[in-house]
């Protein structure tokens, strides 16, 4: 799987208006200068985001962005596909959609446990969970081991 810098962007600047709280607007200038995100990238997905229904914005002097709903119901899952679609896919095809067929075909199942992983990681992990740094202990658990800190 890969993390997409438009996926990358789109939490980090989720992640701003969670810190920020439910009541405030942030300008987009203020969270591409917060996390290093380029302007203009960042407009289309805060636009993205919007459309998605995770973000709202304001026009005028306090205008600006903020979440549309509370950072506790907000997984970051539902980030990523908002901004680059399904979690998982394989050529651009999600699992369900593939066949294959003879020393191939028990490649399905490995690909839908990927997804189920991936679905269950970030599924379960919101915005209120890493603004507060308080990521749950089985996620914790994962990234304490070595090995998931090298790249073979």
């Amino acid at each position: 799987m890969r993390i997409s810098a438009r996926a990358d962007y789109a939490v980090r600047a989720a992640l701003e208006l969670a810190a920020a709280g439910e009541d405030t607007s942030v300008k987009a200038e203020v969270i591409a200068t917060a996390q290093g995100i380029p302007h203009k990238f960042l407009e289309g997905i805060l636009g993205d985001m919007r459309r998605g229904g995770l973000v709202a914005s304001q026009r005028g002097g306090k205008g600006g962005y903020r979440l549309a709903r509370p950072a506790d119901s907000i997984a970051i899952a539902d980030v990523i596909r908002v901004v680059d679609g399904p979690l998982v896919s394989v050529r651009g095809v999600r699992p369900p959609e593939l066949s294959y067929c003879g020393p191939a075909e028990s490649l399905l199942p490995l690909w839908i446990a990927v997804r189920a992983n991936v679905r269950k990681i970030l599924g379960e992990v919101t915005l209120a969970d890493v603004a507060g740094a308080e990521l749950p202990d089985e996620i914790l658990a994962l990234a304490e081991d070595p090995e998931a800190w090298t790249n073979p």
